[in-house]
C-alpha cells in the first residue's frame, strides 16, 4: 500500500484540510513533534485555519530525535489522527504543519525561523523535565545538563530555554519584535515559570536582552487536554485500514479534547477559538483543575496498575474497588479547586470516569507513571499542603505517595530524571519509619509535608496497609 502524501486519494469518510495548503505560509514554530502536539495544537491549528485562513502554518522542530521530522518529509508533512469514541472509530488527515527541523541535525535552520519576523508564536511540549526548573528554589537548575550547555555556549543552543533566548536575542538585534511563547506543558501557570525561567537565562548572558524580554515579551499560561497514548503498530494498522494509505505517525487519541489560553498575544495569533479553544483572563483554575483531577487522577490509576500488573488506565477502571479509590481521590482534590467559571465540578468529575474507561483508548500505565518527580509536585504535593492548611488529614495524597513508593520498591526501577536519588530512598528501608528516605530526596517534596508528622504518619500506615496486603495476595 502506498504511503500517506499529497497525491493520497483519500476515502470520502476522512477529514482532510480544507484550506489551500500550498499558500499556507509559516508563523508558528512548534518545539516538542510528539504525539500529543500532533493530537492537539496542530488539530486546533487546522481547524482555525479552515475557519479563518491566514499566515499560521506550523513550523514542527523536535529537539533530538530525527525520526518523526524524517518521517514528516516522507508524508509531506501529512500524518492522520483516529479518534476512537463509543460510537465508533474516526480519521482525520491533518496538513497545518508546513516545514520540519530536527534542532540536532540543523540548529542554525531553527534559529532562522525564531529570527524571522514571520514567526509570530512559539509553541511547546517539551515535557516538564525539559525546562531545567530547579526543584527547591523554582529558578534555573544549573546541574541541568541543557542549561549548562547553553549557558556555555548561547550561539549554539541544544535546549528549549536555550533556543528560546537566543531566537530573542537574534531578533532584538535585528529590531523585530518578540514572538509570543505559549507553553503547552503540565505545569501550574506555565507561562509565568516559562517566563522567569526565559529572563533568567536572558539576564545571565546579557541584562539588557532579559530586560528587552520582559518589557516586550509575552508568555501567556495554558491548559491542554486530551489523552493521547503512546502509537502502536495497532495504531498505525486500523490508521491504514481508514485511511487507504500507510501512515508512520499515526496516533489514536479520545474524542474529547480540550484548550484553555490566556489571551496575551503581542503580535498576533490564530483563530484557535474556531476550532473551539477558550480565551480566558486566568487560566489558573482551569490549569488547577485539570493538574489535580485529570493528571492526579491519572498518577494514582496508573500507580495503582502497575501493583496490581495491569497495563492499561481502561484495565483499572474496570475494576469496581481500584475505581471507587480514584472517585475518593477525586472527592478529596474538589475542596482544594477554586470555582471554575463555565464548568460543573461534577460533571467534569463523571466525564473523566467516562474518559478513564474508554475501552478503545489503550493507554499504559507504565506511560504515566514516568518522571514522577516532576509531576507529583503539582498533582499532588500542591493539593496534599492546602489540604493540610485547610485541617483536612489528606488522606488521600498520602495514599498516592504510599502507591509510588510501593511500586517503586516492587519494581526497583523507575523512568524519572532523579532516577538514582529515588531507587537510593528505595534501597533505604527503615521499617520504624518506610517513608523517611523518600521525604529525605532534596527539594522533592514541599517542606510543609516534609515537617507533617501526622501526614508522614499517614504515608507510613499506607505502606504498611499495601504491604499487608501484598503479602496476603502473594503468600
Amino acid at each position: 500500500m502506498e504511503r500517506l502524501s499529497r497525491s493520497t486519494t483519500l476515502p470520502a469518510s476522512v477529514a482532510r484540510p480544507t484550506y489551500d495548503r500550498a499558500a499556507l505560509r509559516p508563523g508558528i514554530v512548534h518545539i516538542g513533534l510528539g504525539a500529543f502536539h500532533r493530537a492537539h495544537q496542530a488539530v486546533y491549528t487546522q481547524r482555525a485555519l479552515a475557519a479563518s485562513f491566514g499566515p499560521w502554518g506550523i513550523v514542527a522542530v523536535n529537539l533530538r530525535s530525527p525520526e518523526p521530522v524524517e518521517a514528516l518529509e516522507a508524508q509531506d508533512g501529512l500524518y492522520s489522527v483516529v479518534v476512537r469514541g463509543s460510537d465508533g472509530d474516526a480519521a482525520e488527515v491533518i496538513g497545518a504543519t508546513v516545514d520540519w527541523v530536527c534542532a540536532a541535525r540543523d540548529s542554525e535552520k531553527v534559529l532562522a525561523y525564531l529570527a524571522n519576523p514571520e514567526i509570530r508564536v512559539v509553541t511547546l511540549t517539551v515535557s516538564e523535565k525539559a525546562y531545567g526548573l530547579h526543584p527547591a528554589t523554582g529558578g534555573l537548575d544549573l546541574a541541568h545538563p541543557a542549561i549548562a550547555a547553553d549557558l556555555a555556549h548561547p550561539h549554539a543552543p541544544t535546549g528549549v530555554l536555550g533556543f528560546l533566548v537566543e531566537g530573542l536575542a537574534l531578533r532584538r538585534a535585528a529590531g523585530v519584535s518578540p514572538f509570543t511563547v505559549l507553553c503547552c506543558d503540565n505545569l501550574p501557570s506555565n507561562g509565568r515559570i516559562v517566563r522567569r525561567l526565559v529572563l533568567d537565562m536572558a539576564g545571565r548572558r546579557d541584562p539588557d536582552l532579559a530586560r528587552w524580554i520582559a518589557d516586550k515579551g509575552s508568555f501567556p499560561c495554558s491548559m491542554v487536554d486530551r489523552i493521547v497514548p503512546a502509537a502502536t503498530e495497532a495504531t498505525r494498522s486500523l490508521a491504514e485500514t481508514l485511511i487507504g494509505a500507510r501512515d508512520s505517525l499515526a496516533l489514536e487519541t479520545e474524542p474529547f479534547l480540550q484548550w484553555v489560553i490566556e489571551d496575551d498575544f503581542v503580535c498576533g495569533r490564530p483563530a484557535w477559538e474556531a476550532g473551539g479553544a477558550i480565551f480566558a483572563s486566568d487560566v489558573e483554575p482551569y490549569e488547577k483543575m485539570k493538574l489535580r483531577l485529570l493528571n492526579g487522577s491519572h498518577t494514582l490509576i496508573a500507580h495503582l496498575g502497575l501493583l496490581h500488573g495491569l497495563e492499561y488506565v481502561r484495565d483499572v477502571m474496570a475494576v469496581p474497588e481500584l475505581v471507587d479509590q480514584v472517585r475518593r481521590h477525586m472527592k478529596a482534590v474538589v475542596p482544594t479547586l477554586d470555582p471554575v467559571a463555565g464548568i460543573d465540578l461534577d460533571e467534569y468529575q463523571r466525564q473523566l470516569l467516562e474518559r478513564f474507561a474508554n475501552p478503545a483508548i489503550a493507554h499504559r500505565n507504565i506511560q504515566i507513571a514516568m518522571d514522577c518527580s516532576q509531576k507529583l509536585p503539582q498533582r499532588i504535593f500542591a493539593a496534599a499542603v492546602e489540604a493540610l492548611a485547610a485541617g483536612d488529614a489528606a488522606a488521600e495524597f498520602a495514599h498516592v505517595v504510599a502507591l509510588w513508593i510501593a511500586v517503586v520498591r516492587k519494581r526497583m526501577d523507575c523512568d524519572d530524571p532523579r532516577r538514582e536519588e529515588i531507587l537510593a530512598a528505595a534501597s533505604s528501608l527503615d521499617p520504624s519509619d518506610p517513608s523517611a528516605a523518600f521525604l529525605a530526596i532534596p527539594g522533592l517534596f514541599p517542606p510543609e509535608l516534609v515537617a507533617a508528622r501526622g501526614w508522614r504518619d499517614r504515608v507510613n500506615d499506607e505502606l504498611e496497609a499495601l504491604a499487608s496486603t501484598s503479602s496476603r495476595n502473594n503468600p
